[in-house]
């Protein structure tokens, strides 16, 4: 049986883990509504985008691009996010089950000798992916999760070069989406080529048919904004994935911060029965001893 010293020790220590995961809870909510804050700014950019979009796929012309061309499928690139720090319970663990299972998909798909890069970002999902057999894992230089801007972007015009150069026949993301606190949802999106209906999802809710003069044309016009589209598409997948990831990060300190309650009640109680048993039996020996007199 433990002693009161023993005991008073472990509710001291189970006392500053608690405040520890109570600290570390208020931490990641703040970073999860910065997350939150971002993909707001980025709304606006990202509707222009789509409005242009939609206003342009409205209209009789045809149009023509490498990037939403599609080929055979030889060799793919599947870009998984994840996290570079731990602490977010199973986050990272069921992104990396999901890309098995799209895995085993793509090579039904596209069969077994399929070549499939997989792109990682952040330490901990690249770990995880680092075991998967007859895939390559690759991690870009200067690229990981918290990543935001000018290196995004660069990330996405280097995946376009690599999709027009033959590299890769076809590019896809796998990322958790931020939908609340305690929602998140694991998507799996088709970058490249850019499929039709990733237009159409993207300019739902966004009214079309305004009046527009398009110079110097459609298409032309349709090949500008389509870089634009990745790369708003891209910035609000880091984003999407950041958000998540705190997300996950604020729940299992919360239930880290519940267990450490529990056991701090459980601990408390237990002291308190043995102090209570301590002071009965020194009564006890003091009663004893003046009998004895």
């Amino acid at each position: 049986m433990a002693t009161l010293r023993e005991l008073k020790g472990r509710i001291g220590s189970v006392a500053s883990s608690e405040k520890i995961t109570g600290a570390m809870k208020m931490i990641s909510s703040a970073k999860m509504h910065k997350a939150e804050a971002s993909l707001r700014r980025l709304l606006p950019f990202r509707n222009q985008v789509n409005d242009i979009i939609a206003n342009l796929l409205s209209s009789d012309a045809e149009f023509a691009s490498p990037l939403i061309t599609p080929r055979e499928v030889h060799h793919v690139a599947i870009v998984v996010w994840g996290s570079d720090d731990g602490l977010c319970g199973a986050y990272n663990v069921n992104i990396y089950k999901q890309l098995l299972e799209k895995i085993k998909a793509l090579r039904s798909e596209a069969g077994p000798k399929v070549g499939i890069d997989i792109i990682a970002v952040g330490r901990k999902i690249a770990k995880l992916t680092s075991t998967i057999a007859d895939c390559r894992t690759i991690q870009i230089d200067g690229i990981n999760s918290k990543s935001d801007g000018k290196p995004v972007d660069n990330m996405m015009s280097r995946l376009v070069d690599q999709f027009t150069s033959g590299e890769y026949d076809r590019v896809d993301a796998l990322f958790m989406s931020f939908k609340s606190m305690g929602r998140q949802r694991l998507e799996f999106q088709q970058l490249l080529p850019v499929l039709y209906s990733s237009f159409a999802q993207a300019a739902e809710g966004i009214p079309a048919g305004r009046p527009y003069l398009f110079e110097p044309g459609p298409n032309a016009i349709f090949n500008t904004v389509l870089p634009l589209f990745l790369m708003s598409t891209m910035q609000e997948i880091f984003i999407q994935n950041r958000a998540s990831e705190q997300a996950a990060r604020v729940m299992a300190m919360q239930s880290a911060n519940d267990n450490a309650k529990k056991l701090l009640d459980q601990l408390q109680l237990e002291y308190n029965k043995l102090r209570q048993q301590s002071i009965t039996n020194e009564l006890l020996d003091i009663v004893g001893g003046q009998s004895h007199d």
